[in-house]
C-alpha cells in the first residue's frame, strides 16, 4: 500500500500531462505502471473505434509494431543455444539455398540480427497487381525484396532493416521446422502466458482491438483531421512487426523474463523497446530504477505513446 500510495503521489506530475494530450488527440490508449511485476497504475484513454464508439479498456489488443522484432530476437538465439545454427556463420550456412548467393555467403545471422547486414527492401510495398492486405505470409514479404541487392558491405555500418527481420523469420522456418506465427507462440507466448498475443489477419481482429488513426505521419499537423489506417496495413504482421498484444499480456512477458520461463531470452532490465508506424505506437521498458515496469500502448501515430512513456520515466526518476 505504501509503494502504491508513492507512486500514485509521484504519477500525478505527469497524469495531469497525459489527460492534457488525451484531451487534444495526442494520445489514446493504455498505460500501465507496475512495480516488481504488480501493477500499480493502469489506465485507459480514447477509442479503440471511433465509428463505433467504442473505448479503449485495460484489455484492448493494440498492434505494437516493431517490438516483434524482439520476439524474432529470441527466438534465433533459442535455435542458436539448441545447436542448430552459428550466430556469426553466414547465411548461406544455415540457408543454402537462398536465393540471392552473393548476399547469402558475405552476411553473418549476427550482423542481421544488430542491423549491420546490408539487406534492404521495402517491405510495406503492395505486390505487383494487387494490395498490401495480399501480403499474409512471411514469403509474401521476402518476395517485395529477395532480389534487391546489398545496400552496403556487411559489417561496415548499421542502418536499421525490416527487410532483415523477414529472413531471420523465414529462417526461424526453416531450422524448427514450424511455422513462424506456430513457433513464437509455442515457445514465448505460452511459457509466458501470454493469451491475447498474436499476429492476426487484418480482416479477423479479436472484437476487442483498436483500430489505428492516423493523421498521415508524425509530422503531420495536430489538427489534421483522423483516419483509419487500416489501408496502410499489411494483410498479417511478420517477424519484423504488426503483431497485437494487451498491456496486461506485455506485463506477463516481462514477469516470464524476471522468473526465466522463456528460453534464451533477455533479462527484463534489458528490454527497452518500441514500435511505430502510422496510427500505432507502443513502447515497453522493465526493471527500471526502483523496479518499476512501464508499458504504454497507443492506436495513434508515433510519439503518442513514446512521449507518455517518457513523461512517466521522467516522474519515475528518483
Amino acid at each position: 500500500m505504501i509503494a502504491f500510495l508513492a507512486l500514485a503521489a509521484v504519477f500525478q506530475i505527469s497524469e495531469a500531462r497525459v489527460d492534457s494530450l488525451a484531451n487534444a488527440q495526442q494520445f489514446s490508449g493504455v498505460i500501465l505502471v507496475a512495480k516488481n511485476g504488480t501493477p500499480l497504475v493502469e489506465r485507459a484513454y480514447g477509442m479503440a473505434d471511433r465509428e463505433a464508439g467504442r473505448a479503449n479498456d485495460l484489455e484492448t489488443s493494440f498492434n505494437i509494431g516493431s517490438i516483434n522484432k524482439l520476439f524474432t530476437q529470441v527466438a534465433i538465439r533459442q535455435l542458436a543455444d539448441a545447436g542448430k545454427l552459428n550466430l556469426d556463420s553466414t547465411l548461406a550456412r544455415a540457408w543454402p539455398d537462398y536465393p540471392n548467393q552473393d548476399i547469402a555467403r558475405k552476411v553473418t545471422i549476427r550482423q542481421i540480427l544488430t542491423m549491420q547486414s546490408g539487406i534492404q527492401g521495402n517491405i510495406f510495398a503492395a505486390p505487383a497487381g494487387k494490395t498490401r492486405h495480399d501480403v499474409v505470409s512471411l514469403q509474401d514479404y521476402f518476395e517485395l525484396f529477395k532480389n534487391e541487392p546489398l545496400q552496403f558491405e556487411p559489417g561496415s555500418k548499421q542502418q536499421y532493416s525490416n527487410a532483415g527481420y523477414i529472413v531471420l523469420g523465414l529462417l526461424i522456418e526453416k531450422l524448427s521446422g514450424e511455422n513462424y506465427y506456430e513457433y513464437i507462440r509455442r515457445h514465448i507466448y505460452e511459457p509466458a502466458g501470454m493469451t491475447q498475443t498474436g499476429s492476426w489477419r487484418v480482416d479477423r481482429w479479436p472484437a476487442n482491438t483498436a483500430i489505428g488513426y492516423t493523421r498521415g505521419g508524425q509530422d503531420a499537423p495536430p489538427t489534421t483531421p483522423l483516419q483509419r489506417n487500416t489501408d496502410f496495413l499489411p494483410g498479417k504482421g511478420s517477424s519484423a512487426g504488426g503483431g497485437y498484444s494487451t498491456a496486461h499480456d506485455l506485463l506477463r512477458l516481462m514477469n516470464a523474463l524476471r522468473t526465466h520461463k522463456i528460453a534464451s531470452a533477455p533479462e527484463a532490465g534489458n528490454v527497452g523497446v518500441a514500435g511505430g508506424a502510422p496510427g500505432l505506437n507502443a513502447a515497453v521498458e522493465g526493471d527500471l530504477p526502483g523496479g518499476y515496469d512501464v508499458i504504454v500502448l497507443a492506436n495513434l501515430d508515433p510519439p503518442a505513446a513514446e512521449r507518455v512513456a517518457r513523461l512517466i520515466r521522467s516522474a519515475l526518476a528518483p
